[in-house]
């Protein structure tokens, strides 16, 4: 791959205006028609990234292959300023080309706003299958809540069916600790979707183990989920017969205060009233009945 050397600083300075941004289409043309031999020291991380996990051994390894060969695949920025520029994709190399000691790295630069650049880096990474499906949930959930963009707006944007991006945004409900699971590996996507079909985060937590501990499948999983919905509901508790005098004080409280009374005693004779209100009016009227005053 050719690569062209940009001359930072005159060069640059005459595509952008005084607050760096890009003077026409024709420039924005000019930049992205190729890729530039960028100082690692004039490009910023993208603060919409949104990959989270960069494993320190892989790190490693791409470092060494880009001392024997170079960075083989342009990273993408955005001109920030003159001889300035922020990272749009591509944070795996710029940090590994820091690690290999390298002064430049070959760009592409392009213009774009921040919804461009966190939907340009999510897609990149998710088309290169990179980011787990906890980071793409939370690129789904960035677009949506910083941008206010819809379930198929986003799935327009990084091209997946409506139902995919739903699935993902749906990981969210997870406890946090089967969400490590997923950002780890432990689980599949699949396993995750089964655990969300269970009533609570108990459940869920008892068979996220048995995944682990009994390494099963997708398949099994589901089974398990159905054999617990199926679980017979817990029979109410038989009705208690109640004492003719207790039913009798919460009549005669009902009609004195206008409201719902109810009165518990247990079998030793202890108890309590419970005298309900529906408002800040009401419970100031029920006030009055019961001290005889006036607020």
């Amino acid at each position: 791959m050719s690569e062209k050397r940009i001359a930072l600083g005159r060069g640059l300075g005459a595509l952008l205006d005084d607050d760096g941004h890009l003077r026409s289409e024709e420039d924005a043309h000019t930049l992205v028609s190729g890729t530039f031999a960028l100082p690692l020291s004039a490009i910023k991380p993208n603060p919409f990234q949104p990959r989270q996990d960069f494993k320190p051994e892989s790190l490693d390894s791409l470092a060494q292959s880009i001392r024997q060969l170079g960075v083989i695949q342009p990273i993408t920025v955005r001109a920030i300023k003159d001889e300035e520029f922020e990272l749009i994709s591509g944070e795996r190399r710029l940090r590994a080309a820091k690690l290999a000691g390298i002064e430049k790295i070959p760009a592409y630069i392009r213009p774009a706003k921040g919804e461009q650049m966190l939907e340009m880096a999510l897609v990149e990474n998710v088309q290169r299958e990179e980011l787990n499906p906890i980071d793409v949930a939370l690129g789904y959930r960035r677009l949506i809540d910083e941008y206010e963009l819809t379930q198929e707006d986003v799935s327009r944007k990084v091209g997946k069916q409506r139902s995919t991006v739903a699935n993902f945004l749906r990981l969210l409900h997870l406890p946090p600790k089967i969400q490590l699971g997923l950002r780890e590996g432990i689980l599949t996507p699949g396993h995750a979707r089964a655990l969300l079909a269970l009533p609570s985060e108990k459940t869920q937590q008892k068979l996220f183990d048995e995944i682990q501990h009994q390494d099963l499948s997708v398949r099994e999983v589901e089974r398990r989920v159905k054999l617990q919905q199926k679980k017979p509901k817990k029979s109410k508790k038989p009705h208690t017969h109640r004492k003719p005098h207790v039913t009798e004080v919460e009549n005669e409280l009902r009609k004195h205060l206008g409201t719902k009374v109810r009165v518990k005693e247990s079998p030793k004779g202890i108890g309590r009233i419970e005298i309900h209100y529906y408002s800040k009016e009401d419970f100031s009227r029920v006030l009055e009945l019961l001290t005889g005053s006036s607020q």
